[in-house]
């Protein structure tokens, strides 16, 4: 098994019992209700599958996983320092690791089924939750960000599962190896781990980036920076990157459109623009109004007067999400008189409650006329 997965293309294949991971479903269910998943509600709904893999499905005897690098070339914490650049995750700078993995998964699977095996295979969009069962079946750990850690590959891999009614034998867990380290907590922009393995998603930046379909609040456009999709920070800065290595599947190398692209000229996608750019790109499923949400709060951020021509055009754009942030990055970016001056052509019949009040809160000396006054 773990010779053909390697021939497939896994860097690793261990084996976890369905009944490994005993604590989840109690953790699971005090972190849902603590409020920290934020509006991801599939996240209740699954709940009780999530939790207990007998529970999604009664027949399984052995959990197969399997993890697959995606290491990049570079310093991911680099990008930061380019304002004007759209800074996308690692894992989205490339084709879709849905897309490659299950295909291999399923091949996979075959060798299981051959022999008279039931067989299923998931990969991140079913209620498994991997990397506590990575962590079981030894593949590395849950360190303090809540993410997996490898000994191995550091913060970079993909991981499947294959569920199977063959009775295989498990590996052993993989222990906690952070130590005292406190890098990954005390680096991230938005304070999302209110204590050692434990996130608030509704601060964290690749949920409000990504899952969170609304107005992003105020208070995290700052510390979002550049980030676009995703946020590498708590992955990237872990001591144990030391062991990581650059991908050697093909399919996981940055594509050259995505190392460092410009913020103006992504801001003047339309909706066929970004849906060809993004074609068989994890990116392509938050839809274009999400995605620009994003970059007009990266332009806000940029410091860049220059990138404002770009930004113009989105205040009259079809999308309430769109329109807001480009009233907030005009707000981040234009002069005092300037902003003066197109308040006082705003016209004041703006539907979104959202959008009103980010006229409503551009910077002192901006006279805005609201519900259609004058």
């Amino acid at each position: 098994m773990a010779e053909k997965a390697e021939q497939l293309g896994f860097d690793l294949c261990r084996v976890a019992a369905p009944d490994a991971i005993p604590e989840a479903p109690a953790r699971l269910r005090a972190w849902l209700d603590s409020g920290a998943a934020g509006d991801m509600d599939w996240m209740h709904e699954t709940a009780d599958r999530r939790g207990d893999p007998r529970v999604l499905w009664p027949e399984v005897r052995s959990i197969v996983m399997l993890g697959l690098n995606y290491g990049p070339s570079d310093n991911p914490l680099a990008l930061l320092d380019d304002r004007g650049a759209a800074n996308v995750s690692v894992y989205a700078r490339h084709r879709d690791y849905h897309d490659v993995i299950k295909g291999r998964l399923k091949e996979l699977a075959g060798v299981l089924a051959s022999a008279g095996a039931g067989v299923k295979v998931f990969v991140d969009t079913a209620p498994v939750m991997e990397k506590p069962l990575a962590e079981a079946a030894g593949i590395g750990w849950q360190g303090k960000h809540t993410n997996l850690v490898s000994r191995g590959f550091g913060s970079w891999l993909f991981l499947g599962s294959i569920f199977t009614t063959a009775l295989l034998e498990p590996d052993v867990a993989e222990p906690d190896h952070c130590g005292s380290c406190r890098a990954c907590l005390d680096i991230c922009p938005t304070s999302a781990f209110p204590a050692p393995y434990r996130l608030d998603a509704r601060r964290c930046i690749s949920y409000l980036t990504i899952e969170h379909k609304g107005h992003i609040p105020r208070e995290f456009r700052r510390p979002i920076g550049n980030r676009v999709y995703g946020c590498d920070d708590c992955l990237a800065v872990c001591p144990w990157n030391k062991w990581a290595r650059q991908a050697r599947e093909a399919k996981f190398l940055a594509r050259d459109e995505f190392r460092a692209p410009r913020l103006a000229d992504w801001l003047g996608l339309d909706d066929t623009g970004f849906r060809r750019l993004f074609a068989g790109s994890p990116v392509k499923r938050i839809g274009r109004a999400r995605f620009l949400r994003n970059l007009l709060i990266a332009a806000g951020n940029s410091g860049d007067r220059a990138v404002l021509e770009a930004i113009l055009p989105h205040l009259r754009d079809a999308s309430a999400l769109v329109r807001a942030m480009a009233v907030w990055a005009v707000g981040e970016l234009e002069t005092a008189a300037n902003l003066s001056a197109l308040a006082s052509s705003y016209s004041g019949d703006e539907p979104d409650p959202g959008v009103r009040a980010e006229w409503a809160a551009l910077r002192p000396g901006a006279a805005l006329p609201l519900n259609g006054e004058r």
